[in-house]
This record gives C-alpha cells, structure tokens and sequence, in this order.
C-alpha cells in the first residue's frame, strides 16, 4: 500500500515543500530511504522504527521504501521523522489515508516517540499554507508558538507520536496553537545597557544618534578602555521596534539558524550579533553543507559589532562590501545557491595602533610609523569608504568618571530617533526597498537630499579637499539627511552638511599624531 504525507524542508532559508511517499510491497524485510537523503535523513530509518515500536506500534515486517520528492533536491535534517513514521503507519492500515488529506507534519522523532524541535518551522509552514499544501500542520510542542505566526494556518502541537496518531483516530485531539504577533513586539526586548551610563564623550554619543536615526555605519577608534565596546552595546536600545514584515524577515532566519525559542518565538527587537575575530568567511555571510545563514543575515535589521576590526581575517571583511551596498548575500556553492537577507548597521570598533595609545596625549605608544601603518592598512580603503561616520573615542577623564550624574537616557534619544525615521518613512514610502537614508541610492539622493547653493558650494569644496570617492560623496549627502531629520528640518541645510563632513573627516591618518 502506498501513502503519502506532506511536509516540508529549507534550502539556505528558501522553504521547499517535500512529499513522503511511503510504500510497503512483498520481499525480504528492508528499510530504504530515497530522493538524495543526507545522513541525518539515512539515519531517520532506526529513530523511526524505535520510535514506532516504543510508541505501541508495531512496524510491518515487509519491503518499506520511502521516497522524498522532489528527487533531485538534497534533503537534510532530522524534520522528516514524523511524516515518515505517519506514512508508515497509513501505508500499514493503522490510520485512515483519509485523515492527513491537507494535513502536513514536521518534527524529530526521539527513540521513546517523543517529539522534538527542529529549525526552519517558520518559513516551511508559510510556505506550505501559501501553496495550498496544507491547512494544517503538526509540530513539536516547542515549535507550536513559531509555527502559529503564519495567519491562516492551523498549528497543532504535539508531545510525541501516539498524541499524533490518537489525534488522527479522533481520541484524544491536539492542543491548537495561536500566536498574536502584535503581542509579541509589544513586548518589551531583552535587558538593553542604558546610555544614560556612558560617562562624558558626547561627540561619540551624538554619532551613534546620527548613525541610528538613519542606519548608517560607524567606526569607532580609540584607546584601549575609553568606552567603545559600551558604545556599541548601548545601540541597539536606540533602534525603534521593527515592523511586522521585518520582524517576520528576521524570524524566518533566526528560525533556520534554530535559534528561535518558544517564550520568544518573534524577533520583534532589532538583533544585535557581535561575532568573534576569529570566525571564518562562512561564518560572516553563510555557507557550509547545508548552506546556512551567517553573522550578516542574522544581524538583519539590526546591528552587526565588530570588535578589535583589524583583528579580524582580511577575507572576513572584504567579504563585507557586497552587502552592505545590496543589501542582501548571494552565495553560489556547489551544493546549490541562495539569497540571503542582509541589511544590518555595520558597528567597528578598533585601536588607532598595536598597542591602543597612539594620540592619546601620553608617551606610552612605542609603535613606529611602519607598525602604525601595517596595522591601520588590515582595514583596506574600500571598506572604510562604506562606513559613513569615523568617530575618534578618546579616554575619558578622572573627573568624568566621578561624577554621579547622569546623561540623557536611551529612551529620550531613541524618541528622537524614532521621530526621525518616521520622517523618513514617509519621505520614502513610495520608493520601493528604501525605508531609511542608509538604503538611499544615488537617484534618491539626488531628489531628496537637495540643499541652496551654500550647501552645493560647501559639498564641492568639501570632495575636493578631502578627496572624497563618489561614493564618498552620496555618503555625505545621506549623512547631512539624517542631521536635518533629527532637527525636524525638511531641507539639508549647511550645519547638516558641516557636521557630516566632520563625520567623514574624522578617518584614520596613516601618521602618526
């Protein structure tokens, strides 16, 4: 007899519906398993024969062949359990074919039958309801809250398989599961440091206003202990809550990376990911076998920190420049391709030297012009012309840090931001992809960040002796965009510009000061 069962499966973080066929014929007893299964799917033959068995059930002692259409696509992961177990017990006459009609199921199977989460339920659910394969769909209790995002969908979670097959003979029926997503990014995020605990350094402070009101990438650089790190930490809690589709965007890579929980089964606060310089290019922008998302796609619509920047490998960061200009990764293996989501604020954080002093206002830097140079030269000039603000950080005083007062608060700077972004908002509601200044290309620069013939004059002026690239120069203009919104201006205005120049201008030197 032969049964099928619907469910699903990711490639990269592109849901592909599968169908598992399961068919019982006459020979010697066999377990086989087709349609290019990887070794977590081969190994699906013991979890499920045990797991059958231990739930009460006994496996047909015939030829058992399970075929994973489509054929052609490498199937991976341990998701494929249930509906293989299911399948088994319809082709076997335990349970009416009729029954999983538009009924789809996802999970892994331990040895006791007990139900287990797997990564990637979001996407394969939306998918599955979107292309009518289901209207229904089994999971894991743990992936009931992720899996009931999808509006529409009939999510039922499961402890372990003989809930499953009980539900199906109509005993015992399924918990159905609900998730309010609006609920969800009502909820305040994860305990943020507060600004208000940074002490002094108000012109880096204002930078990372600017940078967030229109995500603009920043570097930072400064001594050892002169508050980078706390900066950058600080920066998420300036960053307004995302929107529903961004927060649903950034799930569904959460959700493939098996990274989602079911108390939080939304990202619905920008993500903040600070990976170590040791991580490998696979790791920056995704890959591996299977292909999975990396630092930049799980710092969508959020903040990706890069600690110590010239630590890091040269390959890891010039991998940076492809998506901080698209916005998204396109990776091509062997394995197949895919397309990544990746539109993060880049945050760099570095030493001017080897050993952190140079410019400090003391003697303690022993680093020659060469060292400084060789050391400045790991971050390469193209790079450091996609990072819009340059901020130098220097130590912060006794007397400051005495102080028992404190500065403004994150809430009253992201209210700022908040009001700035929605400025842009509408300035840009019709322009398709773009929803901050960070995103806008050269056409909307040229319509949206025009200034009077002071500003023009002081922007030539400005290329000229600075040297600024023409990237470089749209860079100044989207800056100066983002200054006047955070002023409430409609226009750019010459302040705007003088102070995104002292942005641009604050770059590395290459000699030493």
């Amino acid at each position: 007899m032969l049964a099928q069962v619907d469910t699903g499966t990711v490639h990269g973080v592109d849901p592909v519906p599968v169908r598992v066929e399961v068919n019982l014929s006459s020979g010697l007893p066999a377990f086989t398993v087709v349609g290019l299964p990887r070794g977590a799917v081969r190994e699906s033959r013991e979890r499920v024969a045990t797991a059958l068995k231990n739930s009460g059930f006994v496996l047909p002692n015939r030829r058992i062949t399970v075929n994973l259409a489509p054929g052609d696509l490498r199937k991976e992961g341990t998701g494929f359990d249930l509906p293989v177990a299911v399948g088994l017990l319809v082709a076997s006459g335990a349970l009416d074919s009729q029954v999983i009609e538009r009924v789809a199921f996802l999970g892994e199977l331990g040895l006791d039958g007990g139900l287990r989460p797997v990564p990637g339920v979001l996407p394969v659910a939306a998918e599955l309801y979107s292309t009518g394969c289901a209207r229904t769909l089994v999971v894991p209790e743990s992936n009931g809250p992720e899996a009931g995002l999808v509006e529409g969908l009939r999510v039922l979670a499961a402890p372990d398989l003989a809930s499953v097959a009980a539900h199906l003979r109509g005993h015992a029926p399924l918990p159905q599961v609900r998730t309010d997503p609006q609920g969800l990014l009502s909820q305040p995020p994860a305990s943020i440091p507060d600004l208000r605990d940074v002490r002094g350094q108000a012109w880096a402070r204002r930078a990372l206003e600017v940078a967030a009101a229109g995500s603009h990438n920043i570097l930072m650089t400064g001594p050892p202990g002169s508050g980078k790190t706390m900066l950058a930490l600080r920066l998420p809690g300036l960053l307004p809550p995302l929107s529903l589709d961004d927060a649903l965007a950034c799930t569904r890579v959460h959700s493939v990376a098996g990274l989602l929980s079911p108390e939080r089964p939304l990202v619905g606060h920008p993500p903040f990911r600070a990976p170590h310089h040791s991580v490998s290019d696979a790791g920056v922008v995704g890959g591996g076998s299977p292909l999975r998302p990396g630092e930049v796609s799980l710092a969508h619509r959020g903040v990706l920190f890069l600690d110590e920047l010239p630590e890091f490998r040269r390959s890891a960061l010039e991998i940076l420049r492809q998506p901080l200009e698209d916005g998204q990764v396109r990776l091509a293996r062997a394995g197949g391709s895919m397309s990544l989501p990746a539109r993060f604020l880049l945050v760099g954080a570095m030493n001017p030297c080897p050993c952190g002093y140079l410019g400090d206002g003391t003697d303690r830097c022993l680093c020659d012009d060469r060292l400084v140079a060789r050391y400045q030269g790991r971050v390469s000039g193209p790079l450091m012309d996609r990072i819009d603000v340059h901020v130098h950080v220097p130590a912060v005083d006794v007397e400051s840090l005495r102080r028992f007062d404190f500065g403004e608060s994150s809430a009253a700077v992201r209210a700022r931001v908040h009001d700035a972004r929605q400025r842009q908002r509408r300035r840009l509601r019709r322009v398709p992809g773009v929803d901050v200044n960070g995103e806008m290309g050269p056409t909307e620069v040229r319509r949206f960040c025009r200034g009077g013939p002071g500003v023009d004059r002081l922007v030539t002026d400005a290329v000229t002796q600075l040297g600024l690239s023409a990237r470089g120069y749209h860079r100044v203009l989207r800056l100066a965009r983002s200054v006047a919104d955070l002023a409430g201006s409609d226009a750019v205005r010459q302040e705007d510009v003088a102070e995104a120049l002292q942005y641009r201008s604050g770059k590395l030197g290459r000699v030493r000061c």
